[in-house]
């Protein structure tokens, strides 16, 4: 197991729960922030990206941007984060609809085109893959861009979804779990 699949799944043993789908992480990842849990897991994804030739990383507001800065550092690159609201200082910007099963709600994400374009290579990353639909959102936002989505990486998927780096699957927690 790697180190960041080893740490992770010890703290959901200590300090989280897993009910079906959902896996409550409070105390380490979506409310309190383990610092150094992170920086394990952003070097992890570094590692398997390293040689992708990124130019940036994408996320959504807000959950993304806690493994998001972490892995910039690592790779040495900046992170963009869709927004939910747009300011009135993005006068020019990409969008997309995305609907939240955490939050039960439809929210529009928006890019500037000041931070996003053509000649971009993206990763997004995000702290869980669950249905899919932030992912879809930020893949039409790269798309109307021009940019490449060279790939994309999550702490936990809950589908295990071919394609999706992730540290955890919701399988292999509650592999772990038993």
């Amino acid at each position: 197991m790697r180190k960041a699949s080893a740490a992770l799944l010890e703290r959901i043993k200590k300090y989280g729960s897993v009910n079906g789908e959902v896996v409550k992480v409070d105390k380490f990842i979506n409310h309190q922030v383990d610092v150094e849990l992170f920086r394990i897991m952003a070097d992890d994804m570094a590692h398997h990206f390293k040689d992708a030739c990124l130019t940036k990383i994408i996320t959504a507001e807000t959950s993304g941007i806690t493994i998001a800065h972490p892995l910039a550092e690592a790779l040495g690159i900046p992170y963009i984060f869709a927004k939910k609201k747009k300011p009135i200082t993005m006068a020019d910007f990409y969008s997309a609809d995305s609907y939240s099963f955490t939050k039960q709600e439809n929210t529009t994400l928006y890019v500037s085109k000041e931070v996003l374009g053509s000649e971009d290579r993206v990763i997004y990353v995000d702290d869980f893959f669950a249905r899919g639909n932030t992912l879809k959102a930020v893949k039409q936002i790269v798309a109307q861009s021009g940019a490449e989505l060279a790939g994309c990486a999550v702490i936990i998927d809950k589908k295990g979804e071919e394609g999706v780096y992730s540290i955890l699957t919701l399988d292999e927690i509650k592999k772990g779990l038993d």
